[in-house]
């Protein structure tokens, strides 16, 4: 876990200042549009703690991560007079948007009671550990993880169209980053689709009292594109945020600027999100640690010979 904490330092004070050094200073527009979705942020990332320590679910963000770039980015699209490129990067985003709240709310994630709803199972999980068991300490990781670290990864990761603010004429760069967001949604959905149907036959059969076979007995998804990686949606979710940051290297005409932040923190993010949920699942599945040996994480095709 410190190893995580060390680098996520470490990417935030060194990419942000590599990017600075090799990329323009930020415009006053851009200044002001960053102040008001800062605004937002607080706002948003206030709540969250606040109702999550009221209700004790602790996936107040969860609710919140398909949503909120979108008013981050219509938000800047509407700052920057609706450039053509701020238009087209709002579009993409709202686009992910819609499949992923869909498949949020699928699996139970909303409620009329807006407080309520499914949890990460993880919380829990880390919770119960020793280091976690104290109250206080439960709460300032609330504070400055769950509800605060996370939601500013939120803003960071849509930051590019603050970048691109004021960037060059519209060009094919554009669409080919607009069709490589499109694309990579799909195979995050196509993905989670693939594991919606795997879970939902898996119970149908338990609560039928049905025999679940070998493909079913494994307990987790392993063929289709999981077959192909261990987490095909996270790696299609990482990459639709790298894919917008280059947006702002098409508006810019510089391969790196302080926007690049958000993806590279997000990379790490997952890293750790699954470590933590392929140990859960290693130690619930007898056959996962096979799966692990012979799948890749989220690059396909790079473990030759297994």
């Amino acid at each position: 876990m410190w190893k995580t904490v060390l680098l996520l330092i470490v990417t935030i004070l060194v990419v942000p200042i590599a990017g600075f050094y090799f990329s323009e200073p930020m415009t006053d527009l851009q200044w002001q549009t960053t102040k008001e979705l800062i605004w937002i942020y607080v706002i948003a990332a206030s709540a969250c703690f606040i109702v999550s320590t009221l209700t004790k679910n602790y996936s107040q963000v969860d609710k919140l991560w398909s949503v909120i770039p979108v008013a981050y980015v219509w938000v800047a699209a509407y700052r920057g007079g609706f450039e053509p490129r701020l238009v087209l990067m709002s579009t993409v985003v709202t686009i992910w948007a819609a499949r992923l709240t869909f498949n949020f709310a699928r699996r139970g994630g909303y409620s009329w009671k807006f407080w309520t709803g499914e949890e990460d199972y993880r919380w829990a999980v880390l919770q119960a550990r020793p280091e976690f068991s104290n109250p206080i300490v439960w709460a300032i990781f609330n504070l400055f993880f769950i509800s605060f670290y996370q939601m500013g990864l939120i803003l960071l990761f849509t930051m590019p169209i603050v970048k691109s603010m004021g960037g060059g004429p519209l060009g094919w760069a554009d669409y080919l980053c607009a069709a490589g967001v499109i694309f990579f949604v799909i195979l995050e959905g196509i993905a989670d689709q693939q594991q919606w149907n795997f879970q939902q036959e898996k119970y149908r059969r338990i609560h039928a009292k049905e025999e679940l076979g070998d493909f079913y007995g494994k307990g987790f998804t392993h063929t289709g594109l999981w077959g192909m990686m261990r987490h095909p949606n996270y790696a299609s979710e990482q990459a639709v945020w790298i894919t917008f940051y280059f947006f702002s290297v098409a508006a810019t005409g510089s391969w790196l600027n302080w926007s690049v932040v958000g993806c590279s923190l997000l990379v790490v993010l997952f890293k750790s999100s699954s470590d933590f949920s392929e140990k859960i699942s290693a130690e619930k599945y007898t056959s996962y640690a096979d799966y692990q040996r012979q799948v890749p994480r989220f690059v396909p095709f790079t473990k030759f010979g297994k």
